[in-house]
Parts: structure tokens; C-alpha cells; sequence
């Protein structure tokens, strides 16, 4: 069967979890967990988002999938993959005095680690097994925990060179897009402004304890679109000047804007998964479409109702605010359009901490000017992405675990207001833990960010705890860094031991 990386990354979970499930022995939960990293530019690059999640684990999660294995040269129960593998080996006819020393071996392993012994026995011999084993019984529980947890990782290879060699793989052996890696080329319309008024209020957010964020009711609903469209058959207008099959980009952004007349959801996510792949489905001869947008945010004026003040549902403020994000990639794959990839967020933060900050215990040497500060001020830009592990929860409000920009946002600004800081980086690292705690259903964040801080004009007033500042010379820094599930397991083993100490202002 002729498979293309694109057709892998379109199958449903349970397709690929069924396809790729077996690759760890009795734990098809790593290829669920990867299924959610797509797009894969190659089957290695797959492989090494699987050995990263299992390389990542916790030591108790790393552990039952060591026992998960079954002993060598048994006549237990064991998967397919592991019954073939042995027989390739000999140990399915073993003579009696082979398999008794096999079977002693095992049972002293098993009682000195407390996990069946694990070798990748490809090329093998019974004899050399059992050598192997008598090796690696002498070793210490750390030494031996890691070589058991290496040969998982070359099994898995071995059984997804298999898996290769019993396809047949277009594009070549490491199963590379042509879309991708051939070519580069596409076309679009950029500034695409969309404002569609009374669109289905938002209700379906998950809610969490650090914003007051219910939703909004999309009096307004405003964005700024981009459009990329791609296609092999658009290599006659580049080679050839041919525009036949050309969409202008005048049509695409008249069919966006017409669009929003049709669309019925409550997301910009949502709109962009709907109007890509009305594209798809309007004109054959594009293959795939990539979107993004930033909201254009209006915020209600208060008005005089009675004895008091009620927000406007008829006027309302151009907000030059941050403002949320989002992408979707959809392609064509045969008769099926399909989420490729996407990802939401918030731009444009800008938050300021009075004092409760620092900086210090940095190198020094000829070039350091900086001085170290216990309790500055501090000033950063921020921007925060996500993704979700299932994309339909951004697309679809009605399933109740939207995560809105306005969340994200306050629950940032909550950490910031808890944390004594000892750097950016740990502000955001932190942000990050509470993120992903606040939403089990995204799968990744990060974060770009840039110190702004003033400069300091007037450290001391009279009677006053204030200071004097001004803006901060050009040059700033800025750090970036992303985050998954795993450095949330991570960070609460490391709590639980005690190695994280959480300092709060």
C-alpha cells in the first residue's frame, strides 16, 4: 500500500494509533500522544517525537512500560510484534537446558530489578542472550533502569523499519512531502479586515479560577486575515506566466468577507477552519490552505441606564489592546480535507510589576555593566501561543473547553502578581506551568517576550515609596521558550520532592 506523509498526517487518531500503536510494546498511548504533534515532516521525525514523550516520562511511567514487556524465552502471552521477534531470535525452540538457564536468568533479573529483562533481539542468538544477560545482572539499578529503557527505544525501530519496509512509500524512505520539500510556492491575500456584527455570542469557554471570563456575545466580531492558497497547479503561472487556474486574490478576500455572512460558530478559529476549506471545496485545484488572523477587539462604553452605568450593546471603543491569535493549515488528501496543523494565542501584552522583581547572580566579568537588583520594576512585551490537543475543541465552542485569549491573559497576570521573579525566564516558565495545569486539554505553549524596563532617573522621593522613571535605552532583550505536558509532570515530581520551591510576593 502506497502511503504519503500527508496521509498520515490526516489519519484520525484511531488510525494512527492502530498503524503505529504496536511500535512500544503494549502501549499504544505513546502514539496517541504523539498523533497530537502532527505535522511530521518525516516517519524519523515521528519516531523521535515518540522516543522524546517516553524519554520525557515520569520514572513511575517509564517503568510500567518496562513491565509491560514480556520475559524472553517464554511461553507467557505477548503481543504479535514480540512473539515474531523471538522466533527470528530461536527462542521459540529453545532445548530443555537452554530454556531452564534462560528462565533462572529471568527470574533473578526480574527479583534484583523489578522488571523482565528487555533486549532487542534482532540478530540475536539464544546463547548470546543469554551472555547479554548475565552481563547486565551484575550492573547497578540506574545503570540497567536506562539500557532496559535504550532497547525499548531500538525494539520500536526495528519494528517501525518494519512497518516501512511492508509499505511502499512515496516520496522515498523517510517519507518526505513533495508539498514540502520539493517546492516552495503559494500566493495569498494579506489585510483581509472582517467585521461581521451580531455574530453567535461565545459561550462555551472553559472556565478557570483566575479569570472572570465567561464569554461575549459578539455584537462585533472583527478580524485581520491572512490567506495563503498552494497547489501544483499553479506552476504554470510561475514557469509559464498561464493564470487559467488562477484565484485571484481580489476573489479570495471577496469570498472570505462572504463567508462571514454564512458562518454560524462563535470562534475565529472556527472561522478559519470554515472559510479554508470552503475554499478546498470551491476550487479543485487548490491542495491546501494556510490562515491567519488577528481579532480586532471592540470594547462596550459604558452608558447611563437608570441610576447607573450598564455597558453599551450599541457603541462601542476600537481597543488598541492586546488582542488574540490564531492559525489553521487544512489540506486536501484524496476525497478528505483535513486539519493539519493550528494553533491559537494572545499578542501584545504589555505588563508592568511597581516592584517585587530581580535580577541577580548572573555572570560577571569585563564586559558586565549591569548591576544586580533585589526589587525593580519590570516591564515586559508578551505574547503567548497554545495549542490544543484536539483542534475541533478552539474550532467548536458548543464542546465547552474553549481557551479565550482574556484567560490566558489574566492568568498571566495573576502570576505575575504572586511571583517574586528572579528573571523573565522563570516568569514565563511559571506562567506556563499554570497554564497548562488551568486547561488538561492543551498539548503545548509558548512564549515570546522582551524586557522593556525603564530607567531609573530618581531612586528616592521624600515621605514617598516612589521613584522616577524613564523609557530604557534602545537595545532590550527578549527570551523565548515552549512547554508541553511533560514539563508539567516534571515540575510537580520536582515539587514533590522538593527540588521546586515556589516564591511568591
Amino acid at each position: 500500500m502506497k502511503v504519503t506523509l500527508e496521509q498520515v498526517n490526516c489519519w484520525n487518531c484511531s488510525k494512527f494509533t492502530e498503524e503505529f500503536g504496536g511500535l512500544f510494546e503494549r502501549s499504544p498511548w505513546i502514539a496517541e500522544q504523539a498523533w497530537v504533534k502532527r505535522p511530521f515532516l518525516s516517519l524519523d521525525h515521528m519516531f523521535n517525537v515518540m522516543k522524546h514523550l517516553v524519554l520525557n516520562w515520569s520514572a513511575e511511567q517509564k517503568l510500567t512500560l518496562l513491565r509491560s514487556h514480556p520475559d524472553l524465552g517464554t511461553r507467557l502471552s505477548m503481543s504479535s510484534d514480540s512473539k515474531n521477534e523471538q522466533i527470528s531470535a530461536g527462542l521459540d525452540s529453545l532445548d530443555a537446558s537452554l530454556f531452564a538457564e534462560l528462565e533462572r536468568l529471568n527470574q533473578a533479573y526480574t527479583s534484583k530489578f523489578s522488571f523482565p529483562f528487555i533486549m532487542a533481539v534482532k540478530g540475536q542468538s539464544p546463547e548470546s542472550i543469554a551472555s547479554t544477560m548475565n552481563i547486565r545482572l551484575s550492573q547497578s539499578y540506574d545503570l540497567e533502569f536506562d539500557a532496559a529503557l535504550q532497547e525499548v527505544v531500538k525494539i520500536a525501530s526495528f519494528r517501525l523499519e518494519t512497518w516501512r519496509q511492508n509499505h511502499e512509500i512515496e516520496g522515498g524512505s523517510t517519507m518526505k512531502s513533495s508539498t514540502l520539500f520539493e517546492r516552495t510556492m503559494y500566493y495569498g491575500k494579506g489585510d483581509v479586515w472582517v467585521y461581521r456584527s451580531y455574530a453567535k455570542p461565545l459561550t462555551g469557554v472553559y472556565a478557570v479560577p483566575d479569570s472572570s471570563f465567561a464569554g461575549r456575545p459578539n455584537i462585533l466580531f472583527g478580524m485581520n486575515i491572512k490567506v495563503a492558497v498552494k497547489g501544483e497547479a499553479f506552476l504554470t503561472s510561475f514557469s509559464k506566466g498561464d493564470n487559467t487556474l488562477i484565484v485571484a486574490t481580489d476573489s479570495m478576500k471577496n469570498f472570505i468577507l462572504r463567508q462571514a455572512g454564512h458562518f454560524e460558530g462563535a470562534t475565529m478559529e472556527g472561522f478559519l477552519e470554515f472559510a479554508s476549506r470552503r475554499l478546498l471545496e470551491t476550487y479543485p485545484q487548490m491542495t491546501g490552505v494556510q490562515m491567519t488572523a488577528d481579532q480586532v477587539t471592540f470594547d462596550s462604553l459604558p452608558v447611563v441606564d437608570g441610576g447607573g452605568f450598564v455597558p453599551s450593546d450599541l457603541v462601542f471603543r476600537y481597543s488598541q489592546d492586546e488582542h488574540a491569535t490564531a492559525a489553521i493549515e487544512i489540506v486536501r488528501e484524496g476525497d478528505e480535507v483535513c486539519i493539519l496543523n493550528h494553533f491559537s494565542g494572545v499578542a501584545d501584552l504589555k505588563f508592568i510589576k511597581v516592584r517585587g522583581s530581580s535580577f541577580a547572580g548572573f555572570v560577571r566579568d569585563e564586559y558586565t555593566t549591569l548591576p544586580e537588583t533585589y526589587d525593580r520594576p519590570l516591564f515586559i512585551f508578551l505574547s503567548i501561543g497554545w495549542r490544543y490537543e484536539d483542534a475541533l475543541d478552539g474550532i467548536d465552542d458548543v464542546r465547552g473547553n474553549y481557551v479565550d485569549a482574556q484567560q490566558v491573559r489574566d492568568i498571566a497576570a495573576a502570576l505575575f502578581h504572586e511571583q517574586n521573579s528572579p528573571s523573565i525566564q522563570n516568569l514565563i516558565y511559571r506562567i506556563g506551568l499554570r497554564i497548562l495545569s488551568s486547561f488538561p486539554h492543551l498539548e503545548e505553549v509558548w512564549f515570546e517576550s522582551n524586557n522593556r524596563t525603564w530607567e531609573t532617573i530618581v531612586e528616592t522621593i521624600d515621605d514617598s515609596e516612589g521613584r522616577v522613571f524613564t523609557e530604557p535605552r534602545p537595545p532590550y532583550g527578549f527570551q523565548g521558550f515552549s512547554m508541553t505536558r511533560a514539563d508539567l509532570e516534571n515540575a510537580a515530581d520536582q515539587v514533590s520532592t522538593g527540588e521546586l520551591l515556589w516564591q511568591e510576593s
